[in-house]
């Protein structure tokens, strides 16, 4: 494909998404050609805001391959979030301004405007009690990483019914969510509950533990850094995974949310995500063909 050809796509991939949210806010037209007065947004509505001042206050979490990476060099960011950062202020001809945070305080930054958009945010109940959530960027799936020679000795493991013996030995990080899956999907293995996942790493690499439960992400991170570990594989019969989304400030007009659900249908439809996915986790070692076939991004 030429560089002509490529900036075509390009162009037609954002006037195609102009298309959609022109359309979604066809009613709130219909309404204000109706009753002008109340269908005005309110001065604090997001989206209007943003286009107003042509900036998309956005949080970064310094450290968190493959969504983030900060160059101390430069002090350019980069990373899986950053490309979906990019793409969408590109679409509404707008700046970004970055916010320096942490996974917890994303949610914190929202709700006291201090950010216009988290992301890499599993939309929990309890989350979702105080912040909106767009349509799931990617379920985000758990699985093993695998000592070396583990396959060999117990034949193909696929499922979570291979990892589920007595005689298979399970590190996990205490109180996680990847314990919380090991000891539900695979609780007759004998399972080691360590204080971080630098303890875990540890067990693993001495051969005390034949596996770690944890999600894609750390799992494959963990591997391209020390190849020794092992491998890693999604682990299925049943499939788990939590959903990862991006999060918005609460608010009554909803266009802001509903646009983001719209650009995330779109780009995964096109293998748009999952070529941002895949560049993100390069920047920590993960080499494209040890990116699972499996993984519905």
């Amino acid at each position: 494909m030429t560089t002509s050809d490529d900036n075509t796509v390009s162009e037609d991939r954002r006037e195609a998404l102009r298309y959609a949210f022109a359309v979604g806010s066809g009613a709130a037209l219909a309404s204000a050609l109706v009753s002008p007065a109340s269908a005005q947004g309110s001065p604090d509505n997001t989206l209007d805001r943003i286009r107003a001042n042509k900036v998309l206050r956005i949080a970064v979490l310094p450290g968190e391959l493959p969504y983030f990476n900060k160059d101390l060099a430069t002090g350019k960011w980069s990373g899986f979030s950053i490309e979906m950062a990019n793409d969408i202020a590109k679409l509404l001809d707008v700046q970004l301004e970055y916010t320096e945070s942490t996974y917890g305080n994303s949610i914190l930054d929202l709700q006291s405007n201090k950010i216009d958009l988290g992301f890499a945010l599993n939309p929990t109940p309890q989350r979702a009690l105080v912040v909106d959530f767009s349509a799931t960027v990617f379920p985000h799936p758990f699985g093993a990483m695998l000592r070396k020679g583990l396959e060999a000795k117990t034949s193909e493991i696929k499922t979570w019914a291979d990892v589920n013996k007595p005689e298979v030995r399970i590190a996990v990080d205490v109180g996680s969510a990847n314990e919380t899956v090991a000891r539900r999907f695979a609780p007759n293995a004998t399972i080691k509950s360590l204080k971080s996942r630098d303890e875990v790493m540890l067990e693993m690499s001495s051969g005390r533990v034949d596996c770690v439960v944890n999600a894609l992400v750390l799992g494959l991170t963990a591997i391209a850094k020390n190849p020794n570990l092992g491998t890693y594989k999604i682990l299925q019969s049943p499939s788990v995974a939590i959903p990862s989304s991006m999060a918005v400030r609460r608010e009554p007009d909803k266009r802001w949310r509903d646009f983001l659900s719209v650009w995330v249908d779109y780009n995964r439809g096109i293998g748009q995500m999952r070529e941002w996915f895949v560049k993100g986790l390069s920047l920590a070692s993960v080499k494209p063909e040890d990116v699972p076939v499996e993984l519905n991004i």
